[in-house]
């Protein structure tokens, strides 16, 4: 699964770390993106710039611990524009982020089928 997507190395990593737990990390990082990416649509909705770079500061972490470099590099260009207070650039942001999101989703399940059934 070596893709610009995900990093190979990392989930192999966390998968030695967590062992038996890994399925329940990737669930887990599956739907607190959800959760987030409804945080950061609530905040533009809002027009909260603080509420927004907070939220994508957090999800930029989270992408970069399990290993998925574009959706934490969208989310950094996410937390500048509102550290910069430019909300005209958040909505095609947001669009970019849910796209890569959905993509790394994807993959992260079946990493999750793999793991379970392989």
């Amino acid at each position: 699964m070596d893709d610009q997507h995900l990093d190979n190395a990392v989930l192999l990593g966390l998968q030695e770390v967590m062992e038996d737990e890994y399925p329940q990390l990737l669930e887990t990082f599956i739907n607190d993106s959800r959760d987030r990416l409804g945080t950061l649509q609530q905040a533009l909705g809002a027009a909260d710039a603080q509420a927004l770079r907070l939220a994508a500061h957090s999800f930029k972490g989270s992408c970069s611990n399990m290993g998925a470099p574009l959706l934490a590099g969208l989310c950094r260009q996410l937390e500048d524009a509102a550290r910069r207070e430019c909300l005209e650039e958040v909505p095609a942001l947001l669009e970019r982020i849910a796209a890569e999101f959905a993509i790394v989703s994807i993959r992260l399940k079946g990493e999750l089928q793999r793991h379970r059934f392989g």
